[in-house]
């Protein structure tokens, strides 16, 4: 009897642990092994997050302050050719002529004097092309949709460059009105013809001449 009652009494406890078991899983469905694939995804959205910022900071607006000068400038001329090689290249949707003209424009900062810059234009020029310099090495080596996104700097950065030291070329500021998500950008052309470097093909003629220069 005693017996009897007592594998009764077990039988008691495990059903109540079941249900105990079973009310704790309905309160926390996840199992060990969703809870960290859960916190993988996680990490894994967090990571990628992580490298949009990064790449955002360095693709951040630029807000220099440099006095203009009307100086023209034939030192400025090599970097303004290689930067309008890109410039072509992306109208023509053409990366390897634009990856080309990346890797004219770094040998013509490597070539560029700076003896003769003042001690304010040299701290100035040094600043435009540490970033410049990056924008082309990402355009060698990217796809065209990210050269396109690199050229948007780099022709900030060379428009800083021309109203820092000058230059004895004709040319024309052009702004894109419908890149960059209707942000606009804006590129240096030799023409004032509109050919969009931003768009190619798809939108070759978006753009309007917004001041010349010389």
């Amino acid at each position: 009897m005693k017996k009897t009652i007592f594998i009764l009494a077990l039988s008691l406890l495990s059903l109540s642990a079941c249900k105990n078991d079973k009310k704790q899983t309905e309160k926390n469905p996840m199992q060990p092994q969703e809870m960290n694939m859960k916190e993988m995804d996680m990490k894994s959205s967090d990571d990628h997050e992580k490298d949009d910022h990064d790449h955002n900071a360095t693709m951040g607006d630029k807000d220099r302050h440099i006095n203009a000068t009307t100086d023209k400038n034939t030192a400025t001329s090599g970097i303004i050719d290689s930067y309008l090689q890109i410039k072509n290249a992306l109208t023509e949707d053409n990366k390897e002529g634009a990856a080309a003209g990346g890797n004219m424009m770094l040998t013509a900062f490597s070539k560029f004097d700076m003896s003769k810059l003042t001690e304010t234009q040299h701290k100035e020029y040094m600043e435009i092309i540490e970033d410049a310099k990056e924008q082309a090495e990402h355009i060698v080596k990217s796809p065209i949709d990210h050269q396109r996104e690199h050229f948007e700097n780099l022709s900030i950065d060379v428009n800083d460059l021309i109203t820092l030291l000058g230059t004895d070329k004709t040319l024309y500021q052009t702004f894109c009105p419908m890149y960059n998500n209707k942000k606009g950008a804006i590129w240096l052309s030799e023409t004032d013809e509109i050919k969009n470097p931003f768009l190619g093909s798809k939108m070759l003629t978006c753009g309007k001449v917004q001041k010349q220069i010389n």
